[in-house]
């Protein structure tokens, strides 16, 4: 794997030099867009729109737009001039407990490496993180852009996840959201017991991409010439109204299962 940020974990007085990762990679297919008439290539090109002409990618600078319409160009040096020090340093400013951050928040992992020379304070904040089950809050910048994070560990790696900002998130409330009064006790009770039922460890490695298998079935089917069944899925809508008779259902097929 290939760094894609150099920098430092600032832990108090503390610096850990660190490399940054990304820890996940797509599941889904590679598939290239084509014509339809001739299935040539489809490639997209930067292009200027006063000459019409393709510009190449070390040509090509950022910059802002003014109010009369001319442009301050910026350059890295410019966007590392903007706060050296948030370019380059992952700063904890607090600790919380992971339960408290809300998964709307949470955005992007990646894993934390150490160099050398901080091998063993990072291995010192990952244990602290460990017994005391609290995660970091930090801002970093990278690729132009300031982000929020949180650092938590499991027992080998130290994950930094991006967070979003609070003014980030949409508010709920133009949503057309039933009330609490709705809920029956004895529909609350019997939900409840189903969800106990269905309740296990969490095993992440149960849970596969399917739909990129069944779509590459399809593939080397079509690739050999072969027909392809297509069926047409709605949306099924439960005959009954009836909650309880429902849940009781579900309890009964989640039985027999067993």
């Amino acid at each position: 794997m290939r760094p894609i940020w150099t920098g430092a974990i600032g832990f108090g007085l503390v610096n850990i030099p660190v490399k940054l990762y990304s820890a996940t990679e797509t599941s889904n297919l590679n598939l290239d867009m084509l014509d339809k008439k001739d299935h040539s290539n489809i490639r997209f090109m930067r292009v200027n729109e006063k000459t019409g002409k393709e510009v190449e990618w070390n040509s090509i600078v950022k910059g802002f737009k003014l109010p009369n319409d001319d442009y301050v160009v910026l350059t890295d040096k410019d966007f590392e001039a903007a706060s050296a020090k948030k370019t380059k340093t992952i700063e904890i400013t607090d600790f919380v407990k992971q339960e408290e951050i809300e998964s709307v928040y949470y955005e992007t992992p990646y894993y934390l490496e150490p160099e050398k020379s901080g091998a063993r304070a990072y291995a010192l904040l990952r244990e602290a993180l460990n017994k005391t089950g609290k995660v970091g809050i930090a801002s970093f910048v990278m690729r132009n852009k300031e982000s929020l994070a949180i650092l938590r560990a499991n027992e080998k790696v130290i994950i930094l996840n991006r967070i979003r900002f609070y003014e980030e998130i949409r508010d709920p409330e133009n949503l057309s959201l039933p009330a609490k009064t709705a809920i029956k006790a004895n529909e609350l009770k019997m939900a409840i017991s189903l969800i106990d039922q269905l309740t296990g460890k969490f095993n992440i490695s149960r849970y596969k991409d399917t739909y990129s298998a069944d779509l590459m079935k399809l593939i080397k089917a079509k690739s050999k010439g072969k027909p392809v069944k297509t069926t047409k899925l709605k949306v099924v809508h439960s005959k009954s109204q009836d909650l309880m008779s429902q849940l009781k259902a579900s309890l009964g097929k989640r039985k027999k299962a067993s």
